[in-house]
C-alpha cells in the first residue's frame, strides 16, 4: 500500500469518526465546535504519536536492535533514524502544546492546566535539545569512534562492545569512548526526560476520560 493510499485510509476513518460522534462539533459560546473539536484531536494523536515512538524507541526497538545486530551496524542504524525520531517527537511535541494552548489560554488556565502545559513544553525542550545539539554530535562521535575501531579490528560484535577492553592499549580510542559516552550520556538523558514529562501529561489525560 503507498503513501497516498494509507492517508486516504487515515482521513476516511477520520470522517467516519466524525459521522458517529457529532457531538464533538458543539462547543461553548465564542468558540467554533469544529476548531475546538480539531484542537483535541491534534492534542491527542499527537501527544499519542510521541508517547508511543518515544516508549518503543526508548524501551523495545533499540534493545531489540542491540542484542541481534553486529554494533557498527547498529550504530548506522540508529545515527539514521535518531533525526528521523527526534524529528517525529519534536513534531508532535511542538503541535500538542499549540493545541493545549488554544484549548486551555493561560490568563483563564486552571493551576493544574498551566503545570500540563508546562510538561509538554518541558518535553518539547528536550525532544528539540536532541534534534538539534545532542544528536547530531553523537552521531559524529560515534563515526569517529566507528573508524578507530575498524582500524584495530572491532565493531563487528554482536552486543556489548570490545571497545572497552581495547582501549586500555589504545590511548586514542580511549579518549574518543570518554567523549562518545559524554554525549550520548546527555542525549539519554534528555530522551528519559521527554519521556517523563510526557508520562506526566498520560496521567492528567487519564483523569479527564469517561468510560
Amino acid at each position: 500500500m503507498g503513501w497516498a493510499a494509507r492517508f486516504l485510509t487515515a482521513v476516511s476513518f477520520l470522517a467516519a469518526g466524525v459521522l458517529f460522534a457529532p457531538d464533538a462539533l458543539l462547543a461553548g459560546p465564542g468558540r467554533s465546535g469544529a476548531g475546538v473539536a480539531a484542537a483535541r484531536l491534534a492534542h491527542i494523536l499527537c501527544f499519542a504519536t510521541a508517547w508511543g515512538s518515544a516508549l518503543w524507541v526508548t524501551f523495545i526497538g533499540g534493545i531489540v536492535m542491540f542484542k541481534y545486530l553486529p554494533r557498527h551496524q547498529f550504530g548506522s542504524l540508529q545515527g539514521k533514524m535518531f533525526p528521523a525520531y527526534f524529528m517525529l517527537i519534536s513534531v508532535c511535541s511542538a503541535i500538542s502544546v499549540a493545541a493545549f494552548a488554544y484549548l486551555h489560554p493561560w490568563k483563564t488556565a486552571s493551576t493544574i492546566e498551566r503545570y500540563q502545559l508546562g510538561f509538554l513544553i518541558a518535553a518539547l525542550g528536550f525532544d528539540l535539545s536532541n534534534l538539534l545539539v545532542f544528536t547530531p554530535m553523537t552521531i559524529e562521535m560515534m563515526m569517529k569512534r566507528h573508524k578507530i575501531e575498524k582500524d584495530l579490528g572491532i565493531g563487528g560484535e554482536v552486543g556489548w562492545s570490545k571497545s572497552e577492553e581495547v582501549a586500555k592499549k589504545s590511548t586514542a580510542l580511549a579518549a574518543m569512548n570518554k567523549k562518545f559516552g559524554m554525549i550520548h550520556g546527555l542525549s539519554s538523558l534528555a530522551n528519559i526526560m521527554a519521556f517523563g514529562s510526557l508520562a506526566m501529561h498520560s496521567w492528567y489525560l487519564a483523569t479527564k476520560l469517561q468510560m
